[in-house]
């Protein structure tokens, strides 16, 4: 009763000059990692250790699910606008721009220690107790970090960790890419779309595969960089054309470096970049079963999702902000807002404990018919 009067005042007390869509776009990324991850997971038990693969690599089709569903650049093209909104602020209050960093920084960090926290005091259980197979880097005398669960990141209960960790960079850096966006504006993101393109002719054509690792800065920032032009009110003025360019480009790009024949349209072209597969992979999530992964680190491919999806989401911009204005969708929107971290960081731990509680009751098991 308590909750549902708060959320009601916070709905009556939304300024006008609020953009709902945002807090909309956040949340609904962060939903959709979520049950993504979730619906994705598939999990079972060998020599004592939990291992987990994902179901695109081996589901026919499920590919073109990721082209809609691969929402990181959502979430930073709309920290990009919180972050551009919120400096400002800061700015105009003559606060140092270490404050604001400290200030976005703590508010990812302390639900984060709390998660650190528990889940030390749970591995150092399971070592006192033996329970599970050891994994992990060894730290002492043949004794491994980890219990149970596999490294690295991408594995129960700590999959999306790797995610803060990038966006925590994004907002050290937040500043000096806003001065960039100020005096160099569309220069910017030009030279990103340019990076990774470099970035993956040299990865993959010369075979110097370090130099990929680039593009966790130039494709991961170019939708964050974008969040500035939105915060601005620069695509407030721009014609819907605009974005529907961004959305064929980004659509008929990953079209055609996805699928070989495309190039052999153009005659005698040298088109077999990668070892074995001949083009871009089509999933924009990782697979764990393809020898190239669009996502770790991204590449080009990522880069036209994300400018794509940017796109469509200013299309649909009028339509959502007038039925953000209606109060249930704008109350839902402002519960998972406020919970945001707590379904991040503890949805992979809500989804191992379903798991550990429904294998010895069979769900999930593999029988012969």
């Amino acid at each position: 009763m308590g909750e549902t009067m708060r959320l009601d005042e916070m709905v009556a007390r939304t300024p006008a000059t609020r953009d709902r869509v945002v807090d909309f776009l956040r949340a609904a990324s962060i939903v959709a990692v979520v049950f993504g991850h979730w619906m994705i997971g598939i999990v079972w038990w060998q020599d004592g250790v939990l291992r987990t693969t994902s179901a695109v690599g081996v589901t026919t089709g499920l590919w073109l699910a990721t082209w809609f569903f691969q929402v990181m650049p959502i979430f930073f093209f709309v920290g990009g606008f919180s972050n551009l909104v919120s400096l400002d602020a800061s700015r105009r209050r003559g606060d140092p721009d270490a404050r604001f960093v400290k200030t976005r920084m703590m508010r990812l960090l302390r639900p984060s220690l709390v998660f650190f926290a528990v889940w030390s005091a749970v591995i150092v259980a399971m070592h006192l107790l033996d329970v599970g197979a050891p994994t992990g880097p060894r730290i002492w005398d043949g004794t491994r970090l980890l219990r149970l669960f596999l490294p690295p990141g991408a594995t129960l209960p700590f999959g999306p960790l790797w995610f803060l960790a990038v966006y925590l960079v994004v907002v050290c850096i937040a500043p000096w890419m806003v001065d960039l966006h100020r005096r160099f504006r569309w220069w910017v993101p030009a030279v990103m779309v340019a990076g990774a393109c470099i970035a993956d002719v040299i990865g993959f054509e010369l075979g110097i595969s370090p130099v990929r690792w680039a593009n966790v800065a130039f494709v991961l920032l170019l939708p964050h960089q974008l969040g500035f032009f939105y915060a601005d009110g620069t695509f407030a003025r721009i014609s819907k054309g605009f974005f529907w360019a961004m959305v064929a480009i980004g659509l008929g790009g990953l079209l055609v470096l996805t699928n070989p024949p495309f190039w052999r349209l153009f005659g005698n072209v040298r088109y077999d970049w990668f070892p074995g597969i001949g083009a871009y992979p089509k999933s924009l999530l990782g697979t764990d079963v393809e020898l190239v992964s669009n996502a770790y680190p991204p590449t080009v491919c990522f880069l036209l999702g994300a400018i794509w999806s940017i796109g469509a989401v200013m299309l649909l911009r009028p339509m959502l902000g007038r039925w953000l204005e209606r109060t249930g969708p704008w109350k839902v929107t402002i519960l998972l807002n406020s919970v945001i971290m707590t379904l991040f960081l503890w949805h992979m731990t809500a989804y191992l404990f379903t798991v550990l509680t429904l294998w010895p009751l069979g769900l999930g098991h593999q029988h012969d018919s």
